[in-house]
């Protein structure tokens, strides 16, 4: 009650603090969103169309070359050309990788390079042969399907949208594809996808999985095993662990992208270094209004104290103050961002969506009043030390 009385009696102090509190706790609150929202939106446009770890065949290298000891040998190597390999005993190997609990899909994928020729004109093209009910768990090419349907069979074939407009193909029309050695096949074009990625709309051909392994000399083999992940950044500890289950070559995104992690990782601790000196400028804000107050309330604390008031009564009068402007200005703060989120969302310039999850309101707020519990404590400690003849006579 007292200390209630204490912050309508300063109400000008009162609201000003609160204003101060609800400003950093907004910022604090659209700052983390507004990270958080564009993390999600760059993963998912990283990830949207590629699985989280890879799993090939290890690299070839040379062989190494015996030499008689005691004998000095000069050699000069060049690395040894990377030929299109299948990954041997992949069945076992994806068996294996069904039963990781980190593990939420697993696709066998056969890719290799390829040519496609309608008339006179020959694009160079990616062949993609997929298991099309584990590859939409990988990358849900269904849903990015702008003519025809992702239909993949034997004789049928899912392109990109700029292949189809380089070679003026649609939804029904025939594709020669052609890989070398006099490996050809006529297939359908049962649909046509856009990613939204340039490279992958301009080159990807989807296709059978026997029909891209017999195109591309690879019979009854796959050149890769995409996985994805429940931890999308533990995912370089899963690759770790595939690698030593397997023995194949296990590479998560973060290693291939990490330009990208780092870039992340930078976001992240900016967000957190503004977060915290936001959070200390409402701390000292607290305890400089705490402290006038303490200066203001001296004769009343003596008269307090005289009354019989203990000296934890008085440390906890100005505990709770603190506690309650954190609170109300942390509430309005949670509010006022949430405003922000909601105008941005509305009103900005819809690059992407900011979610906002009730849970970071709670901790926000829980977090705002324990910073206005230890902002008070100094202030506190103060009054309460106060020696009730000395208040009293203040002036």
């Amino acid at each position: 009650m007292i200390a209630v009385k204490f912050l309508r009696q300063g109400v000008s102090q009162t609201l000003l603090i609160l204003v101060g509190i609800a400003v950093g706790v907004s910022v604090i609150v659209f700052i983390t969103t507004l990270i958080v929202g564009l993390q999600n939106n760059i993963i998912e446009r990283t990830l949207g169309t590629q699985s989280h770890i890879r799993v090939e065949p290890p690299r070839e290298k040379n062989a190494v070359i015996a030499v008689p000891e005691g004998t000095l040998a000069l050699r000069v190597e060049e690395k040894r050309v990377q030929r299109l390999r299948s990954i041997n005993n992949w069945i076992q190997a994806q068996s294996v990788l069904d039963t990781l609990p980190e593990v939420t899909a697993v696709s066998p994928v056969v890719a290799g390079p390829a040519f496609a020729r309608r008339g006179d004109v020959i694009k160079a093209v990616s062949l993609v042969g997929i298991d099309p009910s584990r590859y939409e768990k990988i990358v849900p090419v269904s849903e990015s399907i702008i003519s025809g349907e992702f239909r993949v069979g034997a004789g049928n074939a899912v392109i990109g949208k700029l292949l189809a407009d380089d070679l003026g193909l649609e939804a029904g029309s025939k594709l020669r594809l052609e890989a070398g050695d006099n490996r050809h096949a006529i297939v359908t074009v049962t649909g046509v996808f856009e990613l939204g990625v340039r490279e992958l709309d301009l080159r990807y051909v989807y296709l059978d999985l026997k029909q891209a392994q017999s195109l591309l000399d690879l019979s009854g083999g796959v050149t890769l095993i995409d996985v994805t992940v429940r931890d999308l950044f533990a995912a370089d500890v899963v690759a770790a662990r595939i690698g030593r289950l397997t023995g194949l070559k296990s590479e998560s995104w973060i290693e291939s992208n990490a330009q990208l992690m780092n870039a992340l990782t930078s976001q992240r601790i900016s967000t957190s270094v503004i977060s915290f000196f936001v959070a200390i400028s409402v701390a000292f804000g607290i305890a400089s209004v705490l402290a006038i107050t303490v200066t203001q309330r001296t004769r009343e604390i003596g008269i307090l104290r005289a009354m019989g008031a203990r000296r934890e009564q008085i440390l906890r009068v100005f505990l709770v103050q603190g506690g309650l402007l954190a609170l109300m200005g942390s509430i309005l703060g949670g509010v006022l961002g949430y405003g922000l989120v909601w105008g941005f969302n509305n009103f900005g310039p819809k690059l992407f969506y900011i979610p906002l999850p009730t849970g970071l309101l709670l901790i926000t707020i829980g977090v705002a009043t324990l910073t206005g519990l230890l902002a008070a404590m100094v202030p506190a400690w103060r009054a309460s030390r106060l020696h009730p003849v000395e208040a009293i006579r203040y002036v």
